[in-house]
């Protein structure tokens, strides 16, 4: 897990202030990469790196890595958990390699292959590969958008790296604000992509890639869209040879994720999904410690996750250990937190300080449950919104209902802490507008009393799709219109892209086994079938030891953080710190 970054200028220019900007980058991404920094140039492109080794510790396999022939260079930043079997194919045909890095591979399949070998990586990536004799560069991100890549046009040039706080220091980029990403922000709590808070810097699509030439990008061309995963025919299969294909693609996947030259720990909380994690790791013999926050205003309560945890871990015969966090501790770190925040968000906070517990251990990598209840319809969305989207067309459908429905509305919205209601006549005519009411921060039409009338107009204009920053997402049924929706929007924008930040903030790779395209190959077939919890069932069941009875029927709780600030002053606080 690393930091990455370059500067891509037309074929011929001086490379001192494109090093220059690529060294002030690496600088600001040093808690990424504690272990090494490098930085290469070739006539159009310098290539800047930091390096958090976890596979092939030797220095031999620093970054950037340039292929054996010379011909390529590569930085990267992520794991390729199938690394060892894709070197053993390359081998075969007497390709040597000097490392046992995943990096070595990667630069001699893509030799091998091009841009076709984007198939055939299982992991999380963002990666740039500089071919020396087309002087090109190829971006690519991996098809969930775990790890993030960031690129912005300048008169000079393209310039890219994993943070946009990078980016921010490298010299060259207007930092004129992108309202659609403000608009966006106080919509969703997140940014959606491709957006950023600055006009000329952008998020590279998850799933996606780009070709560059001479400091000027291609169109991005998508070369792996999740949302294929939930449309088409459903499985029908009967639940007991359901229930075996989900044990045994979420303990392949855990296997994978296993993979490592450091010890592995766990973010250990009281739900099914680390908890799953957990107890498959434990069936496989790894050796892991689980780690578990409790915050002091939440103890001996129904949000404190210690005690239930604990039982976790003494049933796994695990290693635990559970850090306390003071309301003393929130308040000082907050300023920390903020600076760390690469991408404004109204969350992430539990995961700054359950990386900082592991950091504190000496750890370097550390499983997560992050995108469990996306993949295994968990959240009560998955029952909530068909049903009520259902009721609504119902209602809409009576002769003076749509009418009623929008006097009615817009009573309930008059009461304390029920502004969203008012949205119903707009957006509970489809599952996309009720996924959009269940999770946005703000409405549109509050949107000019925090950002201004004509910026909100403009930034919704930018922003585009209806509701804000959707499309349709034309899935099979309700359930897995919600699970594309949850994936490609909080997960992705939100939960995926705050684990980064949060973590390597703390030099911490962060891996999510429940966040794994083999899996959400062999399981998304069944989702229609994992609605009333079904599915986090058969997630319970997939360790061969099962779960305790306590959390395989405890209650799903949100994890909060006992911070006083409500939500418009949250997100204005956020928003001051961008």
């Amino acid at each position: 897990m690393c930091g990455i970054a370059g500067f891509v200028v037309p074929a011929g220019t001086p490379l001192d202030s494109a090093r220059d900007a690529v060294s002030r980058m690496n600088d600001r991404m040093a808690a990424r990469g504690p272990d090494a920094t490098g930085i290469w140039a070739s006539d159009g492109v310098v290539l800047g790196h930091r390096r958090l080794a976890v596979i092939d510790l030797d220095p031999r396999a620093n970054q950037p890595m340039l292929s054996a022939d010379g011909r390529f260079a590569i930085v990267f930043n992520g794991e390729i958990y199938n690394f060892d079997e894709l070197r053993k194919v390359i081998a075969a045909d007497g390709v040597p390699f000097r490392t046992t890095s995943d990096t070595e591979v990667l630069l001699a399949l893509f030799a091998r292959e091009g841009e076709r070998m984007l198939s055939r990586l299982r992991g999380m990536f963002a990666l740039a590969i500089w071919d020396v004799q087309a002087r090109a560069l190829f971006l690519a991100r991996d098809p969930y958008g775990i790890k993030p890549l960031y690129y912005a046009r300048t008169k000079d040039g393209l310039l890219f790296a994993s943070q946009v706080k990078a980016l921010k220091v490298a010299g060259p980029i207007r930092l004129d604000r992108e309202l659609a990403a403000l608009a966006g922000f106080y919509l969703w709590g997140s940014v959606p992509e491709p957006w950023t808070f600055f006009r000329d810097v952008f998020a590279l699509r998850a799933g996606h890639s780009l070709w560059v030439r001479d400091g000027v990008p291609g169109v991005p061309a998508c070369w792996h869209d999740i949302r294929a995963h939930w449309r088409g025919d459903a499985a029908r299969l009967p639940e007991s040879e359901v229930q075996e294909r989900v044990r045994e693609a979420v303990t392949e996947s855990v296997r994978a994720h296993l993979v490592s030259d450091v010890p592995v720990s766990v973010f250990l909380s009281a739900g099914i999904d680390s908890a799953a994690i957990a107890g498959v790791a434990a069936s496989l013999n790894s050796k892991i410690e689980g780690i578990t926050i409790s915050f002091d205003a939440h103890h001996g309560g129904p949000e404190d996750e210690a005690s239930a945890a604990a039982t976790i871990a003494s049933h796994f015969r695990m290693p635990h250990i559970v850090r306390r966090v003071s309301p003393a501790e929130i308040e000082a770190d907050l300023p920390k937190i903020l600076d760390a925040m690469d991408q404004p968000s109204i969350d992430g906070v539990n995961t700054w300080f359950a990386s900082k517990a592991a950091a504190e251990r000496g750890c370097k990598v550390v499983l997560s449950g992050v995108g469990g209840d996306e993949l295994f319809c968990g959240y009560p969305s998955f029952r909530r919104i068909p049903r009520a989207v259902a009721l609504g067309r119902v209602v809409a459908a009576i002769p003076g209902g749509r009418a009623l429905l929008g006097v009615t509305s817009r009573m309930i919205a008059r009461g304390p802490s029920r502004p969203k209601f008012a949205g119903i006549p707009a957006f509970l005519d489809s599952l996309e507008g009720g996924y959009f009411l269940s999770r946005c921060l703000f409405l549109p039409d509050e949107l000019g009393t925090l950002m201004g009338v004509e910026e909100a107009r403009e930034g919704l204009a930018r922003l585009g799709g209806s509701p804000p920053g959707m499309e349709r997402a034309e899935a099979r049924d309700g359930a897995a219109t919600v699970a594309l929706l949850e994936s490609t929007h909080y997960l992705r924008n939100q939960l995926l892209r705050d684990s980064d930040w949060a973590s390597m903030s703390h030099s911490l790779e962060l891996r999510t086994p429940l966040v794994d395209v083999r899996l959400l190959e062999a399981v998304a077939p069944h989702t229609s079938g994992f609605a009333a919890r079904a599915g986090k069932r058969m997630l319970a069941r997939s360790p061969k030891l099962a779960l305790p009875e306590s959390v395989s029927q405890r209650a799903k709780t949100g994890f909060t953080v006992p911070m006083n600030l409500p939500a418009r002053r949250l997100a204005k606080v956020v928003v001051e710190h961008a």
